[in-house]
């Protein structure tokens, strides 16, 4: 995708990650049967103070807001979280290039990076173990919900 821009996500562009945010987890809301996932509630307030204390990137094309991500370091490991990609952009490489450049933008120091997505997120897992990452563990989050933890190791 030539004409794809990773950069910073700026505070004026919070809105739009929010609606991007809604839009790409209706569809977990609706594998799950849970329409109670943080990021579908959160508010604006919230996710512009998330932004405010993470390190964030946006995948950009034509304009619009297609990609963002998260990041957050917790001592060695640098903790990816809410990759998420527009629905109709979905499946054209955006999440793999946000996660390898969130990757390549970890602090130094960062040993592991640590992600986590939900047990019936199969396309997700895979994306994940293509690029090097391994199940650590499993979280029991509620009834029907179970978290997979993966971790790959930094460098």
């Amino acid at each position: 995708m030539a004409n794809l821009v990773i950069a910073s996500i700026e505070p004026a562009d919070s809105g739009e990650v929010l609606t991007l945010q809604r839009a790409a987890y209706v569809t977990e809301a609706q594998l799950y049967d849970d329409w109670s996932f943080p990021a579908l509630i959160q508010s604006h307030q919230e996710l512009q103070a998330e932004l405010a204390q993470s390190f964030a990137l946006k995948a950009v094309r034509d304009g619009r807001i297609i990609g963002a991500v998260r990041a957050r370091r917790d001592e060695a490991v640098w903790r990816i979280w809410r990759l998420t990609v527009a629905p109709d952009a979905q499946g054209l490489g955006i999440g793999t290039r946000l996660l390898a450049e969130v990757e390549r933008r970890a602090p130094a120091g960062v040993e592991r990076f640590a992600l986590f997505t939900g047990h019936l997120s199969v396309e997700n897992i895979r994306l994940y173990e293509r690029l090097g990452y391994q199940e650590s563990r499993r979280e029991m989050l509620k009834s029907g919900i179970e978290l997979v933890h993966l971790e790959k190791v930094a460098g």
